[in-house]
């Protein structure tokens, strides 16, 4: 079992963690004037990163707060857990 660290209660189980996908994503400033393949491409197109990915979290069955953590896709190690609006680590090999 995955083991990960939230923020604001430490570390708890993966079964009370949601993952929301891929971190970072900036929503559009403007998406009314996008077209209907730009639009597809920022809701589905992810990077699908192996090795070092930043994702966000979300602790569902805790504090329910949302945060980024940095995981290796092969190892599932987690390098790093941060809160949203701060700023992402130096990449750590």
């Amino acid at each position: 079992m995955l083991l990960i660290e939230c923020p604001w209660c430490g570390q708890r189980a993966e079964i009370e963690f949601s993952c929301g996908g891929e971190a970072h994503i900036a929503r559009p400033a403007d998406p009314g004037s996008m077209s209907d393949e730009a639009w597809a491409d920022y809701l589905f197109m992810r990077k699908n990163t192996r090795g070092l990915h930043r994702e966000q979290w979300n602790h569902s069955s805790g504090c329910r707060r949302w945060f980024n953590v940095e995981r290796d896709t092969v190892t599932y190690r987690i390098n790093a857990v941060y809160r949203m609006g701060q700023n992402a680590p130096e990449a750590s090999a």
